[in-house]
């Protein structure tokens, strides 16, 4: 039977206490729950921090868990998988404990990690005076570790589930694809620009080499950093298989750099520090005119994930102005394909 859709604090708890006896192979009294409480930030997924007092010692964790009543949406253990090969790879990500995709357990999917600590939040990298050493030095961390992401064998089995493009399709081709369906899904007004882009990325598309690990959401926004730079890769909910130049490229889209467009590598860095510190730590060569073209595909998907949100102000599921105000940037994306294609011309 399945369990509440939601949890008191309190049973949270308790859940969490006997889910990690067992894992532990020890009686529930032996583990003990020092604090439990909720972390800002998750857009998709909710976060606590969570102090245990197991006969193994202290552990401060993380406790990524899908919102309940949106069971389904994505798979926490292929996460959780996706993460432990990543760490063995060489990746800085946090060390996973234990997960389970039950809901009867804690309510939803779940999985427990270990808790870096350290800063998130991108605009005091790009503005704090103590983060000066980690401007300077995230740019060549953030490439060489995406180099190291894109070397996990993808064979693997327990990655057998990894989403990607249908066998001999073009993955190019199946972003722009199914970006454009989702544009013309959701859109309630005409956007010229976007069909214009659709077109401009159609007759583009960039010859693709093996298929790597993809991350998917590879920008400042989703790592923890501290003074001396990069600490961990997080939110990896999003990786499939795929061409390896799409992270690259989606951490130079302008969303990304919270007004600082003189660089263009999340306000920190230029593309060519980037790519020099990819291909130096193993990275495959970096096509520049492929780069670019999976630079205007992702402006061209941060349009339609503006678009999405107004869709759930505007249907009345959420009445959020947050929301309401983020479907507004759709203009300020379509004003950077715009800038793009006057570049090509």
């Amino acid at each position: 039977m399945s369990a509440p859709a939601e949890l008191s604090s309190a049973e949270l708890s308790t859940r969490l206490v006997g889910f990690v006896a067992r894992e532990l192979g020890v009686p529930a009294e032996r583990v003990r729950a020092a604090s439990l409480r909720r972390l800002a930030g998750g857009a998709s997924r909710e976060l606590f921090a969570v102090d245990l007092e197991t006969p193994e010692g202290a552990l401060e964790l993380v406790l990524r868990r899908d919102p309940p009543g949106r069971i389904g949406e994505s798979d926490r253990g292929l996460e959780m998988r996706v993460l432990q090969a990543a760490a063995e790879a060489g990746v800085p990500v946090p060390r996973v404990h234990w997960g389970s995709s039950d809901p009867a357990v804690l309510g939803a999917p779940f999985f427990l990690m270990d808790r870096v600590e350290g800063e998130t939040l991108a605009r005091r990298l790009l503005r704090d005076p103590g983060f000066a050493q980690a401007r300077r030095a995230m740019t060549r961390q953030l490439g060489a570790a995406l180099a190291r992401v894109h070397a996990v064998d993808v064979r693997r089995p327990e990655l057998a589930a990894l989403p990607g493009p249908p066998p001999g399709a073009s993955p190019a081709r199946a972003v722009v694809e199914q970006t454009a369906e989702r544009a013309r899904a959701l859109a309630l007004e005409p956007h010229p620009v976007l069909e214009l882009m659709e077109r401009w990325l159609l007759e583009r598309v960039p010859a693709s080499g093996p298929a790597a690990l993809v991350h998917g959401d590879y920008r400042i926004g989703n790592v923890i950093f501290g003074p001396e730079g990069l600490r961990a890769i997080l939110d990896w909910e999003l990786a499939h298989v795929g061409d390896p130049l799409e992270d690259l490229g989606w951490l130079c889209v302008r969303t990304w750099r919270f007004g600082s467009d003189a660089l263009p590598v999340g306000g920190i860095g230029t593309r060519e520090e980037l790519v020099a510190a990819y291909e130096e730590a193993g990275g495959r060569r970096v096509d520049r005119e492929a780069l670019r073209f999976w630079e205007a595909c992702g402006n061209f998907r941060v349009a339609v994930v503006w678009l999405q949100q107004s869709r759930i102000f505007l249907d009345g599921k959420v009445p959020s102005v947050e929301l309401a105000s983020l479907g507004r940037r759709t203009a300020e994306t379509e004003e950077e394909l715009l800038r793009l294609l006057r570049e090509e011309a």
